[in-house]
């Protein structure tokens, strides 16, 4: 079962290639001359694959099997990788490698979330899929790294991650094209656009899908914003301390990602789930007491319990309505929207009032997401109505 699973954890490994897409904007800014307003087309046009590929993708994989539909990520993204890789002419031709990254990161999401289910042992679900997102942050870290040591160590410029990416994503398309799986498949009906949105309707399905949004939007909220706080807070150098912090809570991340693998090996993932969300609440309360040293630590902690809220809402899902799971895993990767959407809210509300204060919109979707906790705390709890749904 192990030898199965490493495949899967290779497309994890590719899904984290997307999120270099932050490091990329001051590199092109660069490279292209480009003024701020273009260079923000770069985050958007990753984050929109998201938005317009995920539901349809869903449907799709009903029909065509995960296995298919992971070969098409990974082939996708690879194509965008070589475009790259064969040197960048263009900002036209680095946003199309942005495109169609980000188009096979969405494609990946959502087979290889529900296919690990299909290579896990019974009751590993959780756990691999949490492992699996701390493989997915190693690719995520891989992103600043790269450049930075290929220039220290090489004298080669940032564009060399494109030709080392396509290698890892050549590695992973020979490892999923050899993978032998026995799919779990819905028996009651075929997934369409039309019964995805229906879902929407379920009212456990929309706070799940709700929770995705909001976790996402409070990641992608506050490692935008520890820069800005500690320059604001503790007149912080960004270029220097404050992009220290922003690593500290993505090494937090990978660590948490890592150790909640662990973890679900002996605690119940939706006990985890409560333990998780109180951390991060607590966290995020801290960065509200002046004090540096403990703004710090609170971002550190901060990434720690974040670390596998997204797992866990994707896995507690779809065990509680296996029965419709492509469609569940096409709305929840479309709710991975909450990235772009969230962050501009934060920035509204600095500006209004101050950096310290905007923190309370990532906290108020962490605490919804604890809501969301406490309605799944019972063992097989499961939404009275969501079985009517045809």
């Amino acid at each position: 079962m192990r030898l199965r699973t490493f495949p899967v954890f290779l497309a994890f490994l590719a899904m984290g290639f997307a999120d270099a897409v932050g490091p990329f904007v001051s590199l092109a800014k660069n490279e292209f001359h480009l003024s701020n307003a273009v260079a923000s087309l770069i985050p958007f046009v990753g984050f929109v694959m998201f938005g317009l590929l995920s539901i349809p993708m869903g449907v799709f994989q009903d029909r065509r099997g995960k296995k298919f539909v992971l070969m098409l990520g990974l082939v996708v993204a690879l194509i965008g990788l070589l475009n790259a890789a064969f040197g960048l002419t263009s900002f036209a031709r680095f946003l199309l490698t942005v495109l169609l990254v980000g188009a096979g990161a969405a494609i990946l999401q959502v087979s290889g979330n529900p296919i690990m289910r299909d290579v896990s042992d019974p009751g590993k679900y959780a756990r691999n899929l949490s492992l699996a997102q701390f493989v997915k942050a190693i690719g995520s870290l891989s992103g600043p790294m790269i450049p930075v040591l290929a220039a220290k160590y090489f004298g080669a410029s940032w564009s060399v991650i494109f030709p080392i990416y396509a290698v890892a994503l050549v590695v992973a398309v020979v490892a999923v094209a050899g993978l032998r799986v026995e799919e779990k498949k819905s028996e009651h009906h075929a997934a369409t656009v039309r019964s995805c949105l229906a879902l929407l309707s379920n009212g456990y399905v929309l706070m799940m899908v709700a929770a995705i949004f909001f976790y996402v939007g409070a990641e992608v909220s506050v490692s935008a914003g520890i820069p800005l706080y500690l320059k604001e807070r503790f007149d912080i150098d960004i270029n220097k301390v404050g992009l220290l912090g922003t690593g500290l809570f993505f090494t937090a991340l990978t660590i948490g990602r890592f150790s909640g693998g662990v973890i679900l090996n002996w605690i119940a993932p939706r006990k985890f789930f409560l333990v998780t969300c109180g951390v991060s609440v607590v966290a995020l309360l801290g960065l509200f007491v002046p004090d540096r040293t403990l703004a710090v630590a609170s971002f550190f902690v901060a990434g720690l319990g974040f670390a596998n809220i997204f797992p866990l809402v994707f896995a507690i899902a779809v065990e509680a309505m296996p029965e419709h799971t492509n469609e569940l895993s096409g709305l929840m990767v479309t709710a991975i929207l909450g990235g772009a959407c969230l962050p501009p809210l934060m920035g509204l509300v600095a500006d209004h009032s101050s950096v310290q204060l905007s923190f309370v919109v990532p906290l108020a979707a962490i605490l919804y997401i604890t809501w969301t906790a406490f309605s799944n705390r019972a063992d097989g709890v499961r939404i009275n109505n969501h079985a009517a749904i045809q």
